[in-house]
């Protein structure tokens, strides 16, 4: 009732102003403390890590690394800060978030508005005794003349203080950004990631959605002959405008949220197949149920993280999730997650 108060109270505010708000209330310790042990059913191993649960918050809701353990608290598995690029940046001018409620769907043109490494290093550099699976996700600045090289100082400086690194090159706010998802590019961006760091974490790539079946077919084998650890599919989409209904449908940015879900859960699909199952995929998208969190990983993500759900739903949309997925996982027979991972992927 309290959260459902809330949300509708956040909700009369700009989007941007009630996320502010709402990371300072869990600065405060306003949010959820979830101290249920989950079902040991959704328990899976990746990179040598042990994920509890399959959920994790995806980037963009603490870019600054401000609430990390807070929103581990309220019940994520993992939690991925970002992005950061080298330098603080301002991001595009404001308004750049706009809500979709008539489509459950979030516009933004942020433009990887952040604090800078040296400020969000300091603060995971003083995390004490964490106990949740940490990720940070890097990003270029606007303005960089070499962005291999932003992309490596994000790693000299948070690829000691995280358990994985995500090389984001799908953000479509930053012009040229996607350029990077070239098999060229690609190479000799992971090749100065990599080498940042004397003991790197395992480094994931998140890529568009945007693909067609060819370009979806030719990024696979090219991250594959590069040795990726793991693939985030996807960022927000630039398309998918058509059957919006909400006034602010026309506005320039990456759109996320329930229009996204069925398109990029057949890109998921299509991705672990033309892999093999061979790199463990996070699955993005309109995640907002037990039900589509199912429906990504029988399409083959073996982790699946949420933001545009917290928008609409608030914090009681993380137990619902896992509590449900179990139930789902009991009800089909699997004796664990791992099992029903691209179960309905078509080969």
């Amino acid at each position: 009732m309290i959260w459902s108060l809330g949300l509708r109270l956040l909700h009369l505010l700009d989007p941007e102003d009630a996320h502010r708000l709402t990371i300072r209330a869990l600065r405060l310790g306003l949010g959820p403390n979830v101290s249920t042990s989950p079902d040991p059913i959704l328990a899976s191993r990746h990179w040598g890590l042990d994920f509890p649960t399959p959920l994790g918050v995806a980037a963009g809701f603490d870019k600054n690394a401000e609430v990390p353990v807070q929103a581990a608290r309220m019940g994520f598995s993992f939690v991925e800060i970002g992005s950061v690029t080298p330098q603080p940046q301002a991001g595009n001018p404001r308004p750049r978030l706009f809500r979709l409620p008539a489509d459950g769907a979030v516009i933004n043109r942020n433009g990887f508005n952040n604090e800078g490494l040296d400020v969000v290093a300091r603060r995971l550099a003083a995390l004490q005794d964490r106990r949740f699976i940490l990720g940070a996700n890097l990003g270029a600045n606007k303005d960089s003349e070499d962005r291999i090289n932003d992309y490596a100082a994000g790693m000299a400086a948070l690829g000691p203080l995280a358990d994985y690194i995500v090389v984001n090159v799908s953000s479509p706010n930053t012009p040229g950004l996607r350029d990077l998802q070239t098999n060229e590019a690609l190479e000799a961006l992971l090749d100065g990631v990599r080498q940042a760091c004397a003991k790197p974490p395992p480094v994931l790539v998140k890529i568009a959605p945007d693909f067609d079946a060819d370009g979806l077919a030719a990024l696979a084998q090219t991250l594959m002959a590069l040795a990726v650890d793991g693939v985030i599919l996807g960022n927000t989409t630039i398309g998918l405008r058509e059957t919006l209904k909400s006034p602010h449908r026309g506005e320039t940015g990456g759109l996320s949220g329930q229009p996204l879900f069925d398109f990029s859960t057949r890109q998921l699909a299509a991705f672990h197949r033309h892999t093999e199952g061979k790199i463990p995929l996070i699955g993005v998208g309109g995640i907002d149920s037990a039900e589509t969190a199912y429906a990504k990983i029988r399409n083959g993500a073996a982790l699946i993280q949420l933001y545009t759900g917290l928008i609409y739903q608030g914090p009681g949309l993380i137990p619902a999730i896992t509590e449900g997925l179990a139930q789902l996982l009991h009800r089909d027979g699997f004796n664990n997650i791992s099992e029903a991972v691209g179960a309905d992927v078509d080969y």
